[in-house]
């Protein structure tokens, strides 16, 4: 193990300890676990039979990591085609969870856990609190959704295994919420990062400054998120903003996490193998490469997916981490393929009008795209937020600003969109993942 497996604080858990392995020690376990995961798919998960057989490819032919690039992709579309239980490699008498995830098509996708793979999601989030400098003692306010919704149960059960204070709020009431931030003395929060924002504009309403609350830590996930906003959440709150990834697809929250040297989340490879891949070719990029995150879970035995495309746009990185950790890294997931939208031709995503936004003194991070169209041309209207001191400013300064923002976003995108400044707390928030985008060009 590393001589520098301690976080900055001076800390260790003894369930990081992979977090530190030697990469051939590393290399050896992962192959072990990926030749184990997909004989289990291969003799228990009739799509995955049928689809290795017709590339002509057994478990026996899985010699090496390399050729995971041999086995066939899955994704989300699985799920709904085998829904409900279509994919799972172990009888329900050895499943003892089901989550699933709300469906914007028809049905929701589910997803199985046996015990050991409840044991391996409550390691993986000790592992994530840890690397972000959260232990015993530590008194978490959990406002991620509990019931079928993944976030709440699995950040709960890995605080509570920490070692940590546990208070399992969910999402929603917003006065409550901060209210026991502040009676219960919470030193951290877990949550989207844009209902953090919103507790942030609630908090003066209650006579609450969040800056003088022992809160240190943020765990923000769920949704895309850009560096620029955790900018302003650090600024706004004086709090450290952690980005931790996940989806239920593959086990929930905890798949990544980030150290306290904030330079992206930290893939727990021990458990979940990633590939980067061109998204035209589908070819596996190098590190450094951006392209789709594809992920292989190596110790899911219930439902193992097996080259899962998430369609999360990142790259890795095997650049050595000043935490001493030796498991690769992903750049910050901002965007995904599919939430691109085009207009008048141009490729855009909600996270470059967030940055082009946030470059801009007075606006805030609140924001909402409508798309509509006129005369049969596409139309793009950026509703944002700015602050009450400038809302009430001159005619002319709003006129200033509005110019300002039209820029930036051009200057970003290539695109030159309809900028109209609203009041603050006017866009519509959400206890859940925020919706940034509204197309009306098909309705």
């Amino acid at each position: 193990m590393s001589k520098n497996a301690k976080d900055s604080n001076g800390s260790f858990h003894p369930l990081s300890a992979p977090d530190f392995l030697p990469l051939l020690q590393l290399r050896a376990l992962q192959l072990q676990r990926l030749r184990f995961i997909v004989q289990r798919a291969y003799d228990g998960v009739a799509l995955f039979h049928k689809r290795m057989e017709e590339r002509g490819v057994t478990p026996q032919d899985i010699q090496s990591l390399d050729d995971l690039a041999q086995l066939p992709f899955a994704e989300k579309t699985d799920l709904r085609d085998t829904y409900p239980f279509g994919l799972f490699a172990s009888p329900m008498k050895d499943i003892v969870r089901l989550h699933a995830s709300s469906g914007t098509t028809g049905k929701p996708i589910v997803v199985a856990y046996t015990q050991e793979d409840i044991q391996v999601w409550t390691n993986v989030m000790v592992r994530s609190f840890a690397s972000c400098g959260l232990h015993e003692g530590d008194i978490i306010q959990n406002a991620y959704g509990y019931g079928l919704f993944t976030g709440g149960l699995g950040a709960h059960y890995g605080a509570e295994a920490l070692g940590a204070t546990v208070i399992p709020i969910s999402g929603g009431n917003t006065q409550r919420q901060l209210m026991v931030m502040k009676d219960f003395g919470v030193t951290a929060i877990c949550c989207t990062p844009s209902y953090f924002l919103h507790l942030i504009d609630q908090a003066p309403e209650l006579g609450i400054n969040i800056k003088e609350l022992p809160l240190r830590a943020g765990v923000f996930g769920a949704e895309p998120w850009t560096e620029s906003m955790r900018r302003r959440i650090e600024a706004d709150s004086g709090i450290k903003a952690y980005d931790i990834y996940g989806l239920s697809e593959i086990i929930g929250p905890g798949v990544a996490m980030e150290c306290q040297c904030q330079s992206g989340p930290h893939i727990f490879e021990d458990y979940f193998y990633p590939e980067i891949i061109n998204l035209k070719t589908g070819k596996s990029c190098p590190d450094g490469e951006e392209g789709e995150l594809v992920l292989t879970t190596l110790g899911k035995k219930a439902m193992p997916m097996i080259r899962y495309r998430t369609r999360d746009i990142t790259a890795l990185t095997s650049e050595t981490c000043e935490c001493g950790r030796t498991l690769r890294r992903i750049k910050r997931i901002s965007r995904r393929a599919d939430d691109m939208f085009i207009i008048r031709g141009v490729n855009v995503y909600p996270s470059q009008i967030e940055t082009a936004l946030l470059k801009v003194e007075g606006a805030l991070p609140h924001y909402q795209i409508v798309l509509t169209r006129e005369k049969g041309l596409d139309v793009m209207e950026v509703q944002v937020e700015v602050t009450p001191e400038v809302f009430g400013d001159t005619v002319g300064a709003l006129e200033q600003l509005q110019d300002q923002l039209s820029r930036s976003i051009e200057t970003t995108v290539g695109l030159r969109g309809n900028v109209r400044l609203v009041q603050p707390r006017t866009i519509q928030r959400s206890e859940g993942k925020a919706k940034r985008v509204i197309d009306q060009r098909k309705m």
